[in-house]
């Protein structure tokens, strides 16, 4: 995921995954073999958010911080009044991220995106488009020429939360009024009820049969 001479863009929207993620990677710089540049960057979507402490907690690590405004907010919330608004809202955030990543001359954009997210997509994947598919851990984007790395691909959503709380990695509260309500987090609460009911191994074999490369892995390029 890491080359000599990267310069990467971590995409920080204050929740833990991506602070943690920023925390880590921080803390990788000091005794990886490659030399790396590391910055932070918020998709200020002009919900009323307070980055303040984020910009602080970049301070901290000796990360530059860019907090890139837009008017994403308006446009999906009251101009286009979006029923199902998390799409959009993605690639409108993604597209503000490499342009920001394009303007300062980076070339990698690492996501928090951990196992947890990789299952539940692939469920949404499933049973809303009729495909199995999910997202990689590495992935070049040639329309931007950027190259999305997911460090924490293979780490537990619950072990990332242990990690936040007792460093004590500082987050900031979603503003998105959709949060908690949307497809992402019906899937979260599916796998947790199937988690129960199979004594705690449907969530396991649902990554097991995703990460597993020596079967047939989404992953493979045939």
């Amino acid at each position: 995921m890491i080359a000599d001479g990267d310069k990467i863009a971590v995409g920080l929207s204050g929740g833990k995954d991506s602070s943690v993620l920023l925390a880590a990677l921080a803390a990788f710089r000091r005794f990886s073999p490659a030399a790396f540049e590391l910055m932070a960057v918020t998709v200020d979507m002009g919900a009323g958010a307070d980055y303040s402490v984020m910009r602080g907690f970049c301070e901290s690590l000796g990360v530059k911080y860019i907090v890139e405004k837009t008017d994403l907010y308006e446009i999906i919330f009251n101009e286009r009044k979006e029923k199902n608004p998390c799409s959009l809202c993605a690639k409108m955030r993604r597209g503000a991220l490499n342009g920001v990543i394009s303007r300062e001359g980076y070339n990698k954009l690492a996501l928090g995106h951990h196992a947890d997210d990789v299952a539940e997509t692939l469920l949404m994947s499933l049973l809303y488009e009729g495909r199995l598919n999910t997202f990689k851990p590495v992935s070049y984007m040639p329309r931007s020429g950027v190259t999305l790395i997911r460090p924490l691909i293979y780490a537990d959503e619950k072990d990332i939360a242990a990690l936040c709380k007792d460093e004590n990695i500082p987050t900031v509260k979603n503003p998105c009024p959709v949060n908690h309500v949307t497809n992402r987090e019906y899937m979260k609460r599916l796998i947790r009820q199937l988690d129960e009911d199979s004594g705690h191994i449907a969530g396991k074999n649902i990554k097991r049969a995703i990460f597993d490369t020596s079967r047939n892995s989404l992953w493979d390029d045939e």
